[in-house]
């Protein structure tokens, strides 16, 4: 039977989906789809969404991708997508694409900040990226050329956007959207363990008995391994349990064996409870060999502030009578001002008595630290007192209508899960521990319970922090495209790294700027400030993004300064620059991604980019060819007052001269040229190289001449060169061409195999090494190098007389209280308000929106509202409602059934729809350690619109 276009295409679905499951194909349904899929090409790739890392098997014909299966060869998904998965190829065919850059002119054809866009050339795009680039340096040095950085970038392309930055422009002003999503999850990493990254893996889920979900949608965030989470639960469902920690109800809840409903920020006493339950009613539960061999008990200090803007910065001077202070109105200096000094409550009071605070102190707050010190175990139990089960119910329990005694009878069956002899346990989070004001506190806190109990770095058992976005561990993490790091866990402040960097990089010793602050929000305040002259968006929507966002685009559409922003689609943040420049899409380019295990995973150029679209890595490449030594490695004095070195006279001894380009240096030096081009050999046969051989695009350069390609495999050199950073340092990589062979592996990659679990001697040869070194019988070496000989002291402070202990090996338990977030719902602004994604749509929507099926599926954010807060306030579902706070407001649709439930007091509303721009209701408080912004908790209004 003749079947036509439609039914061949279903059949080919059906006939993927089946054997991907191991289902037997009947052989006319096995026929049909063979003859649907002539002349395919399938190749593996990686999933462009978020941090699971799934793998994908990509069809093309004709120079079209035409189809998107799960690979049942990748470990982590085995066939699976989710319902975005699927949609990975028609993310690239929106359309309104760009395809051309885009510059705001006059008329007579000139830059005009107040112009409309019309078309340039590549030529002249760069024409005015380097007149604006020069003249931010020469009116603020290095810190007045910044960078929106990715987690979203390929590995290549972050690395190559950090040589430009750090070793060109000498500037650390480069922070990747990262930053919002698990810079507390990183600085937890390097305070507990002394290393970034997570010591376990997937594999986990299968292995464990107890799955604890803390501010976590795994249902909709991560799909994936949600759906291995539910099979392990139903392959035993009385003896595996799953238990869920939320600000309201929602998709994940579905499956939980009991769920807990808490007040925003009071994770925190959860987690001191649970181990206040260890301590003082359960001490037979710790593992006291475990614990004396391996962890030592920390203190920091608590008037840490709330990562805000401070008294004396630019943009909030003068402060006038009424309360306002230079571009903010009184309303927000009302929040603000806590960031100088705040009143301590009574609810946060008894946490913070063992630090030497009462109910109504005034805590005057300093700028945030990382500073901690070592402490006895008898000081961390002091530290524990308070948060008996009576007083954490009180303070904690999230929905007003559920009776405390049930809420207190569900806080003790968590504890004893985690306790119970025997049982295995992981605690999964992501977001709703990251994005928070005490973000590293509760990050470290996660551990100290799995630390007492011996359950971490275990097969089965450990804290895991889920990464939110593809590539926020490989690029922004393992990159080190951080505004703080350099590659392979290093920092810009540490002179040693500095110098290994140098002589990686090839360039004068004394290069490197020591200076790394300007995250992700400083940025944002710098342009607002006048500091940041010259901001290039890379790979994201950064003014979609930010909380507080009304007044990073005023910043950045009315003050003197110059924004660029790369895309594939024009979103807000390409509405709000100067100059737009079309960007290659994942499978238009070669690529590398790092998922939250530590899996590094490749791919190789499907197809051609859409018009003159070219990837970001050529882009940066093609820039620095505008910049020489004579331009950029001259004096410059800092606002802090460092100066960094004239370092021309130095670069001659390298053999450069005034006129050797940044290019020259970066990219296509001795070293980059080894790569050759060989299209007869695997992986580069058959497939495309833009950046490398050029195209038939015949796309022009920066020079206005026809792109001809680089003439070697700038991808591969990238990679390794990048890759050289971490080999026998703990970050081990396989070589390029093995990852185009594998489906990813867990570094580090020792002697060919991945890592499982970190710190375990057992697993890590890392660990083994460690703990024969040291002449150490024990199961772990927790062998990070980052702040292992610290000062010892009490709860309240170091004392010098003590000295210092070396700490090698080892990682740390730490005391940290309970505390309020700077804004809480009031007489005023009485609702919470929670923000964050839903299942169909990846972040701000740029891509997502553009689906046609995804986009019917959910066409708008909603404000998720309990029924009976919609009932009091006169509203009902479907009916629109304003959602305000002190920074701004927005109309959104009211929602009061569905996926989510919050309880009476808390709203729910999503940010991937820029006609509900919920970014400018947001407060733009970070953890003042990770500077994370924390979008899951400040003050609203509803009312009727």
């Amino acid at each position: 039977m003749a079947l036509n276009r439609r039914e061949f295409l279903k059949s080919a679905a059906a006939a993927s989906a089946a054997s991907a499951v191991g289902i037997a194909v009947p052989s006319s349904l096995e026929a049909a789809a063979s003859d649907a899929q002539k002349g395919w090409r399938w190749d593996k790739a990686a999933c462009r969404f978020c941090g699971t890392g799934c793998g994908i098997m990509l069809a093309t014909k004709n120079g079209r991708i035409v189809a998107v299966k799960g690979d049942p060869a990748a470990p982590v998904n085995r066939g699976l997508n989710c319902i975005k998965g699927y949609f990975n190829a028609k993310i690239m065919y929106g359309a309104d694409r760009l395809k051309t850059p885009l510059l705001r002119m006059n008329d007579k054809g000139e830059f005009d900040k107040h112009g409309k866009f019309r078309p340039v050339s590549w030529q002249r795009a760069f024409d005015e990226m380097e007149k604006h680039a020069k003249k931010a340096l020469k009116a603020s040095g290095p810190e007045g050329v910044a960078v929106f950085a990715s987690g979203q970038y390929t590995v290549m392309e972050g690395y190559a956007a950090q040589k430009m930055m750090k070793a060109g422009f000498r500037s650390n002003a480069i922070d990747p959207n990262a930053r919002h999503c698990m810079a507390s999850a990183v600085v937890g990493f390097y305070q507990t363990f002394g290393i970034d990254e997570p010591s376990g893996c997937y594999d986990d889920i299968e292995i464990t008995d107890t799955i604890v979900t803390w501010g976590s949608n795994m249902a909709e965030m991560h799909p994936i391994l949600w759906s291995r989470v539910t099979d392990r639960k139903l392959s035993d469902p009385d003896r595996v349990k799953v238990v869920n920690i939320q600000t309201y109800t929602h998709r994940t809840c579905d499956l939980g064996d009991f769920n807990i409903i808490f007040s925003p920020s009071t994770d925190l006493a959860i987690w001191n409870y649970i181990a206040h339950e260890i301590v003082y009613n359960h001490p037979e539960a710790i593992d006291w060999d475990f614990v004396k061999e391996n962890i030592v008990f920390t203190a920091g200090p608590v008037n840490i502030g709330y990562g805000m803007r401070r008294k004396g910065e630019k943009s909030i001077t003068p402060v006038r009578p009424d309360g306002s202070a230079g571009k903010y109105t009184a309303k927000e200096m009302e929040t603000i001002n806590k960031e100088m000094a705040k009143k301590v409550s009574a609810k946060e009071a008894p946490a913070l008595a063992p630090y030497g605070y009462k109910e109504g102190d005034i805590m005057k707050n300093n700028p945030g630290t990382l500073k901690h010190w070592h402490i006895s175990f008898e000081e961390y139990k002091k530290s524990l007192e308070p948060f008996t089960l009576d007083y954490v119910a009180k303070i904690a329990k999230g929905d007003p209508n559920e009776p405390l005694e049930d809420f207190k009878k569900k806080l003790k069956m968590l504890a004893d899960l985690y306790i119970e002899k025997g049982r295995k346990v992981v605690s999964f989070w992501t977001m709703g521990m990251n994005q928070h004001t005490r973000g590293t506190w509760v990050n470290t806190l996660s551990y100290n319970v799995h630390f007492l109990l011996n359950k971490q770095a275990l097969p089965g058992n450990g804290a895991f922090s889920l990464t939110g976005q593809p590539s926020a561990c490989g690029t922004a993490r393992e990159v080190g495209t951080f505004c703080h790091r350099l590659p392979a866990d290093m920092m810009v402040k540490n002179p040693k790294h500095r110098a290994i960097t140098e002589k990686k990089w090839h360039i004068p010793a004394g290069t490197l700027n020591p200076v790394g602050n300007q995250h992700i929000m400083k940025i944002h305040r710098d342009i607002e400030d006048g500091v940041v002259k010259f901001a290039w968006v890379n790979v994201c929507n950064a003014y979609q993004d930010s909380a507080s966002a009304k007044h990073w685009i005023k910043a950045a559409r009315h003050m003197d300064n110059f924004i660029v922003t790369s895309d594939g689609y024009p979103g807000i943040s390409a509405m709000v620059s100067d100059l737009v420049l079309p960007s290659a899409m994942i499978y238009e380019k070669w690529g590398a991604y790092g998922n939250a295990e530590r899996r590094t995973q490749h791919w190789r150029q499907q197809v051609l980019p859409v018009g003159d679209a070219m990837s970001d890595t050529w882009q940066w490449a093609e820039f620095s060819k505008r910049f020489t030594v004579k331009d950029l490695w001259g004096p410059y004095t800092l606002r802090n007052g460092k100066k960094l070195a004239d370092v021309r006279k130095d670069a001659k001894k390298l053999g450069y001269n005034d006129d050797t380009t940044m290019f020259e240096i970066l990219y296509a030096n001795d070293r980059a040229k080894k790569y050759k081009i060989d299209l007869n050999k695997f992986p580069q046969k058959g497939y495309d190289n833009s950046e490398c051989i050029g195209d038939s695009r015949n796309v022009t350069g920066e020079d206005g001449k026809v792109f001809k390609g680089y003439g070697f495999m700038i991808h591969e050199y990238l990679f390794e060169e990048y890759a050289s950073f971490g080999r026998g340092h703990g970050h081990d990589l396989a070589p390029f061409e093995v990852y185009h062979k594998v489906r990813g592996l867990k570094w580090p990659v020792v002697d060919g195999k991945e890592t499982q679990w970190r710190f375990n001697v057992k697993y890590d040869p890392y660990a083994a090494k460690a703990a024969k070194a040291a002449g150490s019988k024990s199961t772990h070496a927790f062998y990070g190098p980052l702040a292992k000989n610290l000062l010892q002291g009490t709860l309240t402070g170091p004392d010098k007389k003590l000295g210092k202990k070396s700490l090698k090996n080892k990682a740390k338990i730490f005391a940290r209280p309970y505390m309020d977030p700077p804004e809480m719902p009031d007489e005023n602004y009485d609702t919470w308000l929670c923000t964050g994604r839903v299942l169909e749509h990846w972040h701000s929507g740029t891509m997502t929106m553009r689906v046609p099926e995804l986009f019917r599926a959910v066409p708008e954010a909603l404000c998720y509202m309990n029924p009976k807060d919609a009932k009091a306030k006169g509203v009902k579902r479907g009916e629109l409602v304003w959602v305000e706070s002190r920074r701004g407001k927005v109309k959104a649709r009211v929602e009061t059934r569905g996926r989510n439930r919050p309880p009476q007091g808390l709203v729910f509303v999503p940010w991937f729809d820029e006609k509900v721009f919920i970014n400018k209701v947001c407060l733009d408080a970070t953890c003042p350690m990770s500077k994370q912004t924390d979008y899951k908790k400040c003050a609203v209004k509803i009312t009727k619109a």
